[in-house]
């Protein structure tokens, strides 16, 4: 009983696909990428220093963001400046408690 041949001859996958020739592909190729238009050196230093400028729409929506920040502040502002009295008695309050409270818990 001799054994099975299961030789099997090397196909060079290069040589085959050179062999059935050029590849149709659906895309755009190399060429076309590389060959396509290009803005000029002008037109890139427009489009930067549009892009430097920024948008209208950008700087309105700044502005009015501004404008209700400072509303807010305002708002705050006058809340601590009516509740600022009564907001420090209850802070000397609470430092009278704690001071008080600290030396009963140290006496033995």
């Amino acid at each position: 009983m001799g054994k099975r041949d299961n030789r099997v001859a090397y196909m060079n996958p290069i040589a085959m696909a050179r062999s059935r020739g050029p590849i149709q592909s659906s895309g755009p190729t190399i060429q076309d990428y590389l060959n396509r238009p290009r803005p000029t050196w002008e037109e890139v230093k427009e489009q930067l220093e549009k892009k430097k400028k920024g948008s209208k729409a950008l700087a309105e929506f700044e502005e009015k963001m501004n404008e209700n920040w400072k509303k807010e502040l305002e708002k705050h502002r006058e809340k601590l400046l009516s509740g600022s009295e009564s907001s420090s008695k209850k802070r000397q309050r609470k430092k009278k408690e704690k001071k008080k409270s600290g030396r009963q818990f140290f006496r033995f």
